[in-house]
């Protein structure tokens, strides 16, 4: 346990100090706008920004990932907070942690695995996308000095890596936006700050428990919207978890990371925020910053706090320019280049998976909608890709009163109806043997084709002997075959 936590708290104190400071100047001007998009005040999602990261730092699953207040998730409040108020909100971010961390015991962030490298592929690319959307509002209708300055901070962020030793030795986003706002301040240009996107808090948050009545109607108001944020929260934390996993070629514990979301979300609505979630931007900015371990994301929620209260003069004097500077280099760096290279390489399938993941997630700014219709195509692509791999072989040498149909590959609904159609029931024949020996019978639908099968040669006069069946395969055929049942062979040829 020692080692444990000397590797994910020590093992890169300079690289996760330097990288939290970075994620917490970001995360400033997002939560503030989270938190207008959702509709309530600043501080709301500012506390929640800080409270997420600073709990999650402690029981998350994902060493050096960020959880805040999202985008994502205040698309879900807006009905909520119009209709109810602050105080529904709260509960039902109450209540989101309750169904995450239950979430996390039933194990549920295993099932990450059925998620396929197309469809990652395409929430990484969406999700760049709408974040260098997320930015044009800002170089929309403003003067010369924003786009110059914007243009600095990339010259700044890709450039000042070159640098010799003090290149390596700084996260170039952090120079970008020291360097920036110390020129504005010095020149007095009057372009967009940070103080712009609304007025930060000058109290820290205290213990609020929500101020609603604890009835079975308060229940059923925040319930829908608990089970949406939930569930659009683990989808986003767990995607982010595992693109994480890949920049830093580390493993995390996906089910541990459910649990830690519904802790830091409990204690987010306690504290007078709202439920948030991992965010793939700053867990991005975090990474290429230098950032590791959980120190990390512990700096970037602690720093945040003390800058907007207690430097909040200083802190909002940032321009905004600076802050989409980085936030491009996040959706550049975030997008899958190779993905459009590998468009003419890969099957027209996984294409169509990785695309319309693209389409949904941009066209809706649905995370959940995105990832289900592309686990979705990819799960009817692989069906019907492992129903072609299965063939009915018989032996047109054995005599004129006996035939063997040797069954080889996957039978289940989606080779069902090919499994049927390779059986001739109109042959004049004595004996029919069906070897299964290399063969596997996966759900009720293959047993029934198998049941149908053996009665219509029955039906036909015909001897049938089914032979070979595997242990697993014998144990849902014994389950749920009817073939030699005599009662229940009408009732599945339907009196026919």
């Amino acid at each position: 346990m020692i080692d444990s936590i000397k590797r994910d708290w020590f093992s890169n104190i300079k690289g996760d100090s330097l990288a939290g400071t970075v994620v917490a100047l970001a995360l400033i001007p997002e939560a503030i706008a989270f938190s207008i998009i959702a509709g309530v005040d600043p501080k709301v999602g500012l506390y929640a920004s800080f409270c997420i990261a600073v709990i999650i730092s402690f029981v998350g699953g994902r060493p050096g990932m960020i959880s805040a207040a999202t985008g994502a998730m205040a698309l879900l409040m807006v009905t909520l907070v119009k209709d109810h108020g602050l105080e529904y909100l709260l509960a039902a971010s109450l209540l989101t942690g309750v169904i995450q961390i239950f979430a996390g015991y039933l194990k549920l962030g295993s099932l990450m695995r059925f998620v396929s490298r197309s469809v990652v592929t395409g929430f990484v690319n969406a999700l760049a996308i709408l974040i260098f959307m997320a930015q044009l509002p800002e170089l929309t209708d403003v003067t010369w000095h924003v786009y110059a300055m914007t243009a600095a901070g990339l010259g700044i962020i890709y450039l000042f890596p070159l640098l010799p030793v003090i290149g390596k030795a700084l996260p170039s986003p952090l120079v970008c936006i020291v360097v920036l706002t110390v020129f504005a301040m010095t020149y007095g240009l009057d372009i967009r700050t940070v103080s712009d996107m609304g007025e930060l808090p000058d109290t820290l948050p205290i213990f609020l428990w929500p101020d609603v009545p604890l009835t079975l109607e308060t229940l059923m108001i925040i319930l829908p919207y608990s089970i949406g944020l939930a569930t659009v929260g683990l989808l986003e934390s767990m995607m982010t978890a595992t693109i994480v996993d890949e920049f830093t070629d580390t493993s995390s514990d996906k089910n541990r990371e459910c649990k830690g979301q519904g802790i830091a979300n409990i204690g987010s609505s306690l504290m007078g925020g709202m439920a948030g979630c991992a965010m793939i931007g700053q867990s991005v900015i975090n990474v290429k910053s230098g950032g590791r371990g959980r120190l990390s994301t512990f700096i970037a929620g602690l720093l945040l706090l003390i800058m907007v209260v207690f430097l909040d003069d200083l802190i909002g004097q940032i321009p905004m320019a600076a802050l989409v500077a980085v936030m491009i280099m996040v959706s550049i760096g975030t997008f899958s280049w190779e993905s459009i290279t590998n468009l003419t390489k890969y099957p027209v399938s996984t294409n169509v998976v990785m695309l319309t993941t693209v389409v949904i997630v941009v066209a809706t700014h649905n995370l959940a909608l995105g990832v289900f219709s592309g686990v979705l195509l990819a799960s009817m692509f692989f069906a019907n890709k492992i129903g072609r791999f299965m063939v009915v072989m018989n032996d047109k040498n054995q005599s004129t009163t006996h035939r063997t149909y040797k069954v080889i590959g996957q039978v289940f609904f989606a080779s069902a109806d090919q499994f049927n159609a390779y059986f001739d029931f109109k042959e004049s024949i004595e004996r029919v043997t069906i070897d299964l020996s290399e063969a596997h019978f996966w759900d009720i639908t293959a047993v029934s084709s198998l049941d149908k099968v053996v009665i219509k040669f029955r039906r036909e006069g015909t001897e049938v002997k089914v032979i070979g069946m595997n242990e697993a395969s014998a144990t849902v055929v014994d389950k749920f075959g009817v073939h030699n049942n005599p009662e229940e062979v009408e009732k599945v040829m339907g009196g026919h």
